[in-house]
Formats: C-alpha cells, sequence, structure tokens
C-alpha cells in the first residue's frame, strides 16, 4: 500500500532555527564557514544536505540562494536569477533521473505565513523514497486566465487552483531553451504579490512540477491563513477577480 502521509520528527524539528519572525537570531546561512553537508557550489549559490531532516524516508537538500541575507528572488538582478534557476532546475531533474527517488520536490517558502523558518533566501529539493506526489497532480490545476505567453511558456492565473483563491503559474514545453522567459515570469509573478497584490501579502510559496504530459511547471501561491473550507474539506475556492488581477499584472510589467 503506497503511503499518504510523510512521517514529520518531531524532535529534530524542534532544533531547527528561526529568524524569520526574530530577525535577531543568528543566520546559519549566512556562517558559511560553519556550513556541513556541502554537495556543491556555484558562486554563492550553495547546495547543501538538510541539516534538520525531519521527513522520514526523504533525502532532504537545500540550495541557499545568495549570500545576501536580505534580498528575495523578486529583486535579482537578471543574471544571477538565470543562473540560480539554471543550477536549481538542473539538480532538480538530475535527481528526478537518477531513478532513486518515487518523487522529488522542489520548493521555495518565503515569508512568516509560508511555513518556512529561516528568512535567508533558499530553495529545498526533496527526494521521496516512497510517496509518488505526482499521482496528486492534476493537469487542470494549471490552466488558466493568461497574463503573458511566449510560443513556448505561458503565464497564467488559475481557474481552478489547488488550494484556492489566486495561484498563478508559469508552464513550459522548453524549459531548456525558454529559461530566461521562465524565470522572468516567476520574478514578476513574486514582485507583483510582494508590491501590488494585497497590502498584508508579505508570504508566498514557489512550487516546482513535472507534468505528465513532460511540460514543467511553476505555481506562485501567496500565503495567508488558509481558508477553513480547505482546511476542514479540502474545497478550494476560486475568486470571481482573476480577469481584473491578470489585467492588473498585464498593465504593471507588460505594457
Amino acid at each position: 500500500m503506497k503511503p499518504t502521509h510523510l512521517l514529520f520528527n518531531s524532535a529534530i524539528g524542534s532544533q531547527k532555527p528561526e529568524t524569520i519572525v526574530n530577525r535577531q537570531n543568528p543566520c546559519p546561512f549566512c556562517d558559511v564557514e560553519s556550513l556541513t553537508g556541502i554537495i556543491e557550489k556555484q558562486g554563492p549559490i550553495i547546495w547543501l544536505k538538510n541539516k534538520f531532516p525531519v521527513l522520514q524516508d526523504a533525502y532532504q537538500t537545500v540550495i541557499i540562494e545568495t549570500d545576501e541575507c536580505s534580498s528575495e528572488l523578486s529583486i535579482y538582478p537578471k543574471e544571477h536569477l538565470y543562473t540560480l534557476l539554471s543550477f536549481a532546475t538542473e539538480r532538480w531533474i538530475s535527481m528526478m533521473n537518477s531513478g532513486e527517488y518515487a518523487s522529488v520536490l522542489f520548493f521555495k517558502n518565503h515569508g512568516p505565513m509560508s511555513g518556512g523558518s529561516l528568512r535567508h533566501p533558499h530553495m529545498q529539493i526533496i527526494g521521496l523514497n516512497e510517496m509518488d506526489v505526482n499521482e496528486n497532480v492534476n493537469p487542470e490545476q494549471f490552466e488558466g486566465v493568461t497574463i503573458a505567453h511566449n510560443e513556448h511558456v505561458t503565464f497564467n492565473l488559475s481557474v481552478k487552483p489547488r488550494m484556492g483563491f489566486f495561484e498563478f503559474n508559469v508552464i513550459t514545453d522548453q524549459l531548456d531553451k525558454e529559461l530566461h522567459a521562465f524565470a522572468d515570469y516567476l520574478q514578476t509573478a513574486a514582485h507583483y504579490l510582494l508590491n501590488h497584490f494585497h497590502r498584508s501579502c508579505t508570504s508566498y510559496n514557489l512550487f516546482f512540477y513535472h507534468l505528465k504530459n513532460g511540460k514543467i511547471a511553476a505555481k506562485i501561491i501567496p500565503r495567508f491563513a488558509t481558508s477553513p473550507l480547505y482546511v476542514g474539506y479540502g474545497i478550494p475556492q476560486v475568486s470571481n477577480k482573476l480577469e481584473q488581477i491578470a489585467s492588473q499584472v498585464q498593465e504593471l510589467y507588460f505594457t
């Protein structure tokens, strides 16, 4: 029987450092000389084993995105943005292609409502030994109101979101050739959420998916308190303002 839940080690979880709420705590990612389990480095980008592997039956890694603790994906210079996305997606795809894992998670948390614990910009790549998360991914969750596109990359707003309300998607069938456009759309979504979406939006999650049709997709979700309808009943809601939000993003970034 395939597992439906991941086992979380609470003892390890209680040891994790926290710098999102309490910025006075020392940041472990800034202390590069003390980092352990480093797998690979490219300039300020560091890929390493997670020092606090809270998930059972999983290989947990972290990508430190930059040496600037107060920076963030939405304001990265283009050169660094492209280098980071190239580095991170290549390692994610390599782990998927290794055949060692049932599935591989690739995601980023930002802000106090995102579920993360460290402010320093980072991503996570986690290989799951037994669970295939792709079984829970439906292609219709990436269909939406188009904001911008080229021949091989689409940037849209979900009409059938996974969790609910507003979810931005970036989908491509040629990531290797369209990495810059893919990264630009991701950065636009993150910048919009943190600067124009809602005055109290300080957090988002970024998730990457390898879809069954062979396409690579990313979903950027603003984070607030989760709807009780989703928590209690698994019912996603979709806003009646999708067209309005899509038009606003177009006016701010594509005109």
